[in-house]
């Protein structure tokens, strides 16, 4: 994230705005997922007029190299003062339709994100597993339960001991 030199007119505004803002409906369904998120004109609904009321204006610039797609997020204040930050994804496949879809994404993840709209969106929950829940099992690198063992034998005989 980069901003301005100074932020002082900007965040407040931004404090002011987030007061008004309201979460983002759940109107839009994922077939692939079988769930309901909020879509990115749901995300706009949610903010627009706080933001606007408060000086605040979002633009949104997307590029994409083949399927590395990116969308620049500039927040600006009617003082000049401005936060800017990048999000990137890689697309499933370089068509239109996938390219327009991650662009679509990216809006609507850096557009609530900048703003702090907080929509009850669980479709990145299941991103990874059709269906369920993704469950992350972490694996302990090799040798760890021997090291635990001796960590465990040691600790209370004093930081001598550990060091050895």
């Amino acid at each position: 994230m980069t901003h301005s030199e100074t932020i002082n007119e900007i965040a407040a505004a931004i404090a002011k705005a987030q007061g008004q803002i309201k979460g983002a409906s759940k109107d839009a369904n994922n077939p692939f997922f079988k769930s309901k998120y909020a879509d990115l004109a749901s995300v706009w609904d949610a903010c627009r007029g706080a933001l606007s009321a408060n000086g605040l204006a979002v633009i949104q610039s997307p590029s994409a190299i083949g399927t590395s797609v990116s969308v620049d997020t500039l927040l600006t204040h009617s003082s000049g003062q401005w936060i800017a930050g990048t999000v990137s994804v890689t697309a499933k496949e370089d068509t239109p339709q996938a390219i327009g879809s991650a662009i679509t994404y990216l809006r609507r993840y850096a557009l609530q994100s900048f703003v702090g709209v907080a929509p009850e969106d669980d479709d990145g929950n299941l991103a990874s597993a059709k269906g369920s829940t993704v469950k992350v099992t972490p694996v302990a690198p090799k040798g760890y339960g021997e090291w635990l063992t001796d960590l465990e034998a040691v600790a209370d005989q004093g930081i001598a001991d550990l060091q050895k």
